[in-house]
């Protein structure tokens, strides 16, 4: 049996589906119920059983995470007892593709004497869903990519994708950028991305600085104590003026002329990579060191008196990327 045939057919018939939705995106009423969303003064209230309920519940995490405040409510829940969640203010976008599923179409006359409005997803105009909807949004498929034309498949992937045409184009409606989708998600990659500052991830305590004229013996003891490949050289006015990584130390050895006895900075980087603003996103910091092909990065004052250092593998265990 060839499953990569069997795979690239069930890809090319529920790429069709969304193919001929979006030739035909003019009828599915998306404007409409885009401004109803966007007017809602509570919200969003996603309902279904089954794969619809299942679709559902994606599309509410969807619209909660990019600014329409949403959450996904089972109907025979609803029915007993959860209906109290939905308020006067919000919307209800019921799915069911049949536009018959007995456990939603028991909890529209209940949305419909509070005066909800409601936003259908099925295939039938004709069907009782539909027909208690303010706004119809039709999600029918010529075919499923069951071989049996049974099971949803190409018709939950229309579903989702109406789903996010939905929340994108909220999104486009209010704006909405990355920075207040990393508020959603401040434990995401992108929220790291957005929101950590190099002086949240700043070593600050018990760094390893010497003296200029401090012999390279006693500066790689130091080097071993601090425990970050390097040492911070610093003149008689604290002012930094190189840093012993221990790239120049193994450099170093290769020297005939090398002796323990020297002092550090004979063999020391002079000028190190420095930035003045502990403000900095973490992020942006990252590139930095990435450019530079280094591993600490340091931070400094006007002064150029050492604030703290930022090293590669904090930036790694933070997540930053």
């Amino acid at each position: 049996m060839d499953f990569n045939k069997i795979a690239k057919e069930v890809l090319d018939i529920e790429a069709k589906e969304l193919n001929l939705a979006s030739k035909n995106i003019d009828s599915f009423n998306i404007k409409d119920a885009v401004e109803l969303i966007y007017n809602c003064k509570g919200k969003v209230i996603v309902t279904g059983v089954g794969k619809s309920g299942l679709i559902g519940a994606k599309i509410a995490a969807t619209f909660a995470s990019t600014g329409t405040s949403s959450f996904f409510l089972h109907p025979t829940e609803a029915m007993h007892g959860d209906l109290g969640m939905i308020g006067k203010n919000d919307i209800v976008l019921g799915i069911s593709y049949s536009g018959e599923s007995e456990e939603l179409i028991q909890l529209l006359p209940h949305i419909k004497r509070f005066d909800i409005p409601l936003i259908a997803m099925a295939k039938n105009e004709n069907s009782t869903l539909a027909k208690y909807s303010d706004i119809f949004i039709n999600i029918s498929v010529t075919k499923e990519a069951c071989p049996l034309d049974a099971a949803p498949t190409s018709s939950t992937t229309l579903t989702l994708a109406m789903g996010d045409v939905l929340a994108v184009c909220l999104m486009k409606k209010r704006d909405f950028k990355k920075e207040d989708f990393a508020s959603f998600h401040p434990g995401g990659t992108l929220g790291k991305r957005l929101f950590v500052k190099v002086d949240d991830l700043l070593r600050k305590e018990n760094l390893p600085i010497v003296s200029r004229e401090t012999k390279i013996k006693d500066a790689i003891v130091t080097m071993s104590e601090g425990r970050l490949g390097n040492v911070l050289i610093v003149d008689e006015e604290n002012h930094l003026t190189s840093i012993l990584s221990d790239g120049d130390l193994r450099r170093a050895l290769m020297n005939p002329d090398f002796s323990i006895e020297k002092s550090v900075e004979e063999i020391a980087t002079k000028n190190p990579r420095t930035i003045k603003d502990k403000n900095l996103l973490a992020s942006d910091a990252l590139k930095i060191i990435e450019e530079y092909k280094i591993q600490l990065l340091i931070v400094t004052n006007e002064n150029n008196e050492i604030i703290g250092v930022l090293h590669i593998h904090d930036l790694i265990e933070a997540g930053i990327k």
